[in-house]
C-alpha cells in the first residue's frame, strides 16, 4: 500500500508527563471492557496507538496462548513501553513503531484489531479503518472506542472550563482530527466496509474524593505544559493568562464537594 499522503497528523495530547500519567491509569478492564467477552485467548490481536503499552500487557495476559502486537507512531513511547513489559515476563507481547494507514502485515494476519482512543485524531478515520480491515482474518472482529468532548459533562460549571472545551475543540480542528469522534464511529466503520457492525457506549466517571484530585491536577498541568498548551499558543487560540486560569479551574473543581465529570466513549465491534 503507498504511503498515507495526507497531512501529518498531529497528536493534540502529545506525550508530557502529565499526558502519560493519564494513559497509564488505562487497563483493559476500564478501556476495553466491551471487547473481552469476545476474545479466545488463542486470538492474534494487533493493538494500534498502544502507548505506553499498558493496555497490551493486559490483553496479552489474556490471550494466554495467543499474541498481542502493540503499535504506535511514536518511537520514544515503544522504547518506554517495551522496557515496562520485556519480552521476558510477556513472550506473547511485541511492540513496534507503526503507522496506522499503512501496517508492515500481510492481508488477514490478524484475529483482532484494537484501537483505542485512536480515530479522533486521525485526519482520514476512514482510510485507517479500512487499513485495519485488510489485516484483519475473514471472520476477525475489529474493536474501536473514541471518546466524545462535546458530549463530556461535568460538575460544577465553571465558564473557564467551558472555554478549556471550545479551545479543544479548535486545536483538533486545525489538526483535521475530530474531538467528538465517539458518536461517528459506528458511521465510520460502515463507510469502511464492514458488517455486523454493533454499538455501544461507557463511560470514566471521577466522582470520589481520590479520582477527583487525580484528574483535576493531571488536567491543570496538561493546560500549561501539554501539546494542548503548545498548539493553543502557537495557534493563537489562547494566551499565557488563558491557560493559567484553565489550569486553575481545574485546580477549582478538584476542590468541590460535589465535583463529578464523566468522560463518554463510543464503542464498536464489527466483523470485516
Amino acid at each position: 500500500m503507498p504511503p498515507h499522503d495526507r497531512k501529518a497528523d498531529r497528536y493534540s495530547h502529545g506525550h508530557h508527563e502529565s499526558v502519560l500519567r493519564s494513559h497509564l491509569w488505562r487497563t483493559a478492564e476500564n478501556s476495553a471492557a466491551f471487547l473481552l467477552p469476545h476474545l479466545s485467548d488463542d486470538a492474534r490481536l494487533l493493538d494500534i496507538g498502544c502507548g505506553p503499552g499498558n493496555i497490551s500487557a493486559d490483553l496479552a495476559t489474556v490471550l494466554a496462548k495467543g499474541s498481542v502486537v502493540a503499535i504506535d507512531r511514536a518511537e520514544e513511547i515503544i522504547d518506554r513501553a517495551t522496557q515496562s513489559f520485556p519480552a521476558k515476563d510477556y513472550p506473547n507481547l511485541s511492540f513496534a513503531i507503526g503507522d496506522t494507514y499503512a501496517l508492515e502485515y500481510p492481508d488477514h494476519s490478524f484475529d483482532v484489531v484494537y484501537a483505542h482512543q485512536v480515530l479522533q485524531h486521525l485526519s482520514d478515520p476512514i482510510a485507517a479503518l479500512k487499513e485495519m480491515r485488510r489485516v484483519l482474518a475473514s471472520d476477525g472482529l475489529l474493536a474501536v472506542r473514541d471518546t466524545d468532548y462535546a458530549a463530556f459533562v461535568w460538575w460544577p460549571q465553571d465558564p473557564r472550563l467551558t472555554q478549556w472545551m471550545e479551545i479543544y475543540h479548535r486545536i483538533t480542528q486545525a489538526n483535521g482530527a475530530n474531538a467528538d469522534a465517539g458518536r461517528q464511529l459506528r458511521s465510520w466503520v460502515l463507510q469502511a466496509g464492514y458488517r455486523e457492525v454493533t454499538a455501544s457506549s461507557s463511560t470514566w466517571t471521577y466522582a470520589d474524593d481520590d479520582s477527583v484530585a487525580w484528574w483535576g491536577d493531571l488536567w491543570s498541568k496538561r493546560a500549561l505544559k501539554s501539546e494542548f498548551a503548545i498548539q493553543a499558543l502557537s495557534q493563537g487560540f489562547a494566551t499565557h493568562d488563558d491557560l493559567n486560569d484553565i489550569s486553575e479551574a481545574f485546580l477549582d473543581w478538584s476542590r468541590a464537594k460535589d465535583a463529578s465529570f464523566i468522560v463518554v466513549h463510543g464503542e464498536i465491534l464489527a466483523r470485516p
